[in-house]
């Protein structure tokens, strides 16, 4: 065989035909100083997307879509599915008198409730209502459902770590066999709610202590999820953040206010009930145009797990 491989053709014709690739000539890097701008900045605009949602939940039954969502992709050329490298964001709507039968699936959940009164959700039989501005956490592989008894559309965002399910493979997926729980127990939410109310008294409380990307923000969990972690932040009307980036890919949505993020040169002006991707490692900054809260949605418990966090700010 050696014989055989007279040139450097024939070297690479060799080991190519086994589906190898020599390490001195890589057709593409492997190794890099820093991480790659690939995910690109991006924002999904809710008062665009709620009339279109609206129009959906007249034209799509819950006969015809268990979930009626609207997925965020990033538009980075050839992507079809993430918001940013390991979480999908969408928007939801559930109508008076519908049910979002149950399921469960391998993939961390958690969902920030935007308008509607009379909606609750189920998780592995526990009964609680969602009202705007709660955040309640689907924890990965617990049933759940949602049912609206109340009189009005009901709008939220999800968050989910599908795309890194994806990536590393363990993705499972399991209709409730019943279609619904059989019995569920009404709760306040425990752990799994987090109520706007009381995360007000924690900004109120935080303030005056400045953080790196917010005049005050809380952490809602230790982390919230395995995968996903959540701060809620407060930005005070016409005072900038300092300029951050962090390995962490982040979601933001805009639960209050008016504003602006500056993410590596782009200009992105943002308002109640927006959604904002700020990928792994482009600096950001916000500036307020009036008092505003933000849902910092980020993978960093993932990066922190492996050693791979990373912040810088100044």
């Amino acid at each position: 065989m050696v014989a055989q491989i007279g040139s450097l053709e024939d070297l690479y014709a060799a080991f190519t035909g086994l589906n190898m690739e020599g390490g001195w000539h890589r057709l593409r890097p492997a190794l890099w100083r820093e991480p790659a701008a690939n995910f690109l900045p991006a924002q999904w605009r809710y008062i665009e997307v709620k009339p279109i949602l609206a129009a959906a939940g007249l034209l799509i039954g819950t006969d015809k879509a268990e979930r009626r969502n609207l997925t965020m992709f990033n538009p980075v050329e050839g992507n079809i599915y993430p918001t940013v490298r390991t979480m999908v964001a969408a928007y939801q709507l559930v109508k008076p008198g519908e049910v979002a039968r149950a399921h469960r699936h391998t993939a961390n959940a958690l969902r920030l409730i935007l308008e509607g009164n009379g909606t609750y959700t189920v998780v592995d039989g526990a009964r609680v209502e969602m009202r705007p501005g709660d955040v309640l956490l689907t924890p990965n592989w617990t049933w759940h459902s949602h049912d609206n008894v109340g009189a009005e559309d009901c709008y939220w965002m999800d968050f989910l770590d599908v795309p890194l399910v994806h990536l590393l493979e363990p993705m499972f997926f399991e209709p409730h066999p019943d279609g619904l729980e059989k019995q569920s127990v009404p709760s306040d939410g425990g752990t799994l709610a987090f109520r706007w109310e009381d995360t007000l008294a924690r900004l109120e409380a935080d303030q005056g202590n400045d953080h790196a990307d917010a005049h005050a923000s809380v952490q809602l969990g230790d982390p919230a999820l395995n995968t996903i972690r959540l701060d809620m932040q407060q930005l005070d009307a016409g005072r900038p953040t300092g300029v951050c980036r962090t390995t962490a890919n982040i979601i933001y949505a805009v639960v209050r206010g008016s504003g602006r993020t500056e993410i590596d040169g782009q200009s992105i002006d943002w308002n109640f009930g927006d959604t904002v991707c700020v990928p792994a490692w482009r600096p950001y900054s916000h500036l307020a145009n009036e008092d505003a809260v933000l849902l910092k949605v980020s993978d960093a418990p993932v990066m922190d797990a492996f050693g791979w966090l990373r912040t810088q700010a100044g």
